[in-house]
């Protein structure tokens, strides 16, 4: 991947070379002098890795991590390092630095480190950005395909007309959502939302449960009344409905009805129109609406994903766990039981009941194996600078004798090969 890096060092000549190796490899590179140039220019929302000199006049880089790390804990930090360094560096490695390469050193080091960090990065600012929209959503209408787009444009458009409308889509796509949303948007939101869920009405109760002054048809009076699972109606509920959608008018007997004011919003599977009457369908389709399932918009359920763990996290109390693997993760798997089935797993990943994929590790090496990783680097160049002369390396490290092959041996440096390099 292509990495902005902010390059921080007080070396021209370095800086510069550095600079147009980076950008050779395909990465954005914004070179600073000393490091409160770059504290100038960097924020949270930096979207890149920061690479710099440890040793720089004024403040050091170890101290310009220290400025980042107040400015945001997640942005990566590599440090450039002399021989002199490693102290400072470990110090900075347990304080959250992401890295510290010692110079000189190979541009496939650099490479690796600015793709482990840049990964990292990209993921932490994609987190934050579905945090912030889950948190900031109003309406479970989340994401930007275009027919939820067209959905949400819907809503204020219809809410204060008389039409009744039907709403098409397969289980768990939000029909009954949609049918609140409406409700509220307009001026029968001071009214009831009276849910009928046709598939469990008993043929028996029909005329006086429903229909009767004070039935739960006359409750939804200047309201809207929801007609769940329409298809589903015994054939007297349909009749009777096709009957009230013409007449508006409840009453324990046809002598003296009861005008009601009444929205109804049936809610229907989809390719359940055929099977409904058609005196009855085209009564209450003055507006057919259809509700796509995740399959068609699966563009939104990285979004959707977030915002339903958010509501998750707020009904359990619970902290939020970070969400960007989990909610990628969710946009590559299927949902036949559409948002319903998205809820529930948004909630056991909250609960932590179903872990979602693993981040990649920034670095998989413990922090010895990286101080001996580092180690073995400065005692390979050290060799290397003496044209493969061993007490010429020894004098230039500083080590006794004995130290310098006992870490040789821990090490598993082979000398034959390292006086060829």
């Amino acid at each position: 991947m292509n990495v902005t890096v902010a390059l921080v060092d007080d070396d021209a000549d370095f800086r510069a070379a550095l600079t147009q190796a980076l950008e050779l490899a395909g990465h954005v590179v914004q070179p600073f002098v000393d490091a409160p140039s770059a504290l100038a220019r960097i924020d949270a929302g930096f979207p890149g890795v920061v690479v710099t000199d440890v040793r720089m006049p004024g403040m050091s880089g170890v101290d310009f991590f220290h400025r980042l790390r107040a400015i945001d804990t997640d942005l990566p930090v590599i440090l450039m390092t002399g021989h002199g360094d490693v102290a400072m560096a470990v110090d900075a490695i347990k304080a959250g630095a992401w890295d510290f390469l010692p110079k000189p050193f190979p541009g496939e080091a650099l490479e690796a480190a600015l793709q482990r960090a840049g990964t990292a990065r990209a993921l932490a600012l994609e987190n934050r950005r579905l945090r912030a929209a889950a948190h900031e959503s109003e309406t479970a209408l989340i994401g930007q395909s275009p027919a939820i787009r067209r959905l949400r444009e819907m809503i204020p458009m219809l809410a204060d007309t008389a039409l009744d409308l039907v709403l098409e889509g397969a289980t768990g796509t939000g029909k009954e959502l949609f049918a609140r949303l409406l409700h509220r948007a307009g001026r029968r939101s001071r009214h009831r939302f009276q849910l009928l869920d046709c598939a469990t009405v008993p043929a028996a109760i029909v005329e006086r449960e429903l229909f009767g002054r004070g039935g739960i048809v006359a409750r939804a009076d200047r309201g809207t009344l929801f007609l769940d699972h329409l298809e589903l109606a015994p054939a007297e509920l349909h009749h009777r409905l096709a009957q009230f959608a013409e007449a508006r008018t409840v009453a324990t007997d046809q002598r003296d009805p009861d005008p009601v004011d009444i929205r109804i919003v049936a809610a229907i599977d989809d390719g359940a129109a055929t099977g409904l009457p058609p005196g009855l369908y085209h009564r209450l389709a003055g507006i057919s609406l259809r509700l796509p399932t995740l399959a068609e918009r699966e563009e939104d359920i990285p979004l959707l994903f977030a915002h339903l763990a958010e509501q998750a996290a707020d009904r359990h109390r619970r902290m939020l766990p970070a969400l960007s693997e989990a909610a990628h993760a969710a946009a590559r798997r299927a949902w036949p039981g559409n948002v319903r089935e998205l809820e529930r797993a948004a909630e056991r990943f909250v609960l932590g009941l179903e872990a979602p994929s693993e981040p990649s590790a920034p670095d998989a090496r413990t922090l010895t194996e990286r101080l001996d990783a580092f180690e073995r680097t400065l005692i390979l160049d050290a060799i290397a600078v003496a044209n493969g002369e061993i007490n010429a390396a020894i004098t230039a490290l500083g080590l006794p004798r004995k130290t310098f092959y006992y870490r040789v041996k821990r090490l598993d440096i082979d000398l034959k090969k390292a006086r060829g390099r």
